[in-house]
């Protein structure tokens, strides 16, 4: 497996990311739904990684610039076939490596409150992460877990 930085031009990441936001609409209530859609991630503020395993996409995550000091962690998704398998693990340690390259001192994330988003908050548990309050625009949601750590 290899991660490389994305531009998001492809048509396999757009596919998976389509699944992806599809997904997260069938899982999340719409106004609890924060999963950026392709346009969305295509903006000056986000760096965005895939996951391959040869040509084939089984992983993607990206950072969001919030301001100097703090990002945020988006879009982190492993393909279904792939999960367990410990893809997600290294990409998030990529990425908490890359947030330090790149100057941030913190990196936070929302992710879902309900028992599907058990294993996700378990791996960011592992990798330092703690609960807190909603940060930059987020308001308070019980479909909604908010954590960050420092880097």
């Amino acid at each position: 497996m290899r991660i490389v930085e994305d531009d998001l031009s492809g048509p396999q990441i757009a596919e998976f990311l389509r699944e992806h936001v599809g997904e997260m609409r069938s899982i999340t209530p719409l106004e609890s739904k924060h999963a950026l859609d392709l346009d969305a991630l295509r903006t000056p503020e986000v760096t965005f990684w895939s996951v391959m395993d040869g040509d084939t996409v089984v992983g993607c995550g990206a950072i969001k610039r919030l301001d100097p000091a703090h990002a945020e962690l988006k879009s982190m998704r492993t393909a279904s076939s792939r999960k367990r398998g410990g893809v997600a693990s290294l990409l998030l340690e990529h990425i908490i490596a890359e947030a330090r390259r790149m100057g941030f001192i913190r990196l936070s994330l929302e992710t879902g409150s309900a028992d599907f988003f058990l294993p996700a908050r378990r791996l960011y548990e592992k990798f330092g992460f703690v609960r807190c309050e909603p940060f930059a625009d987020y308001r308070p949601d019980p479909n909604s877990v908010f954590m960050t750590r420092p880097l």
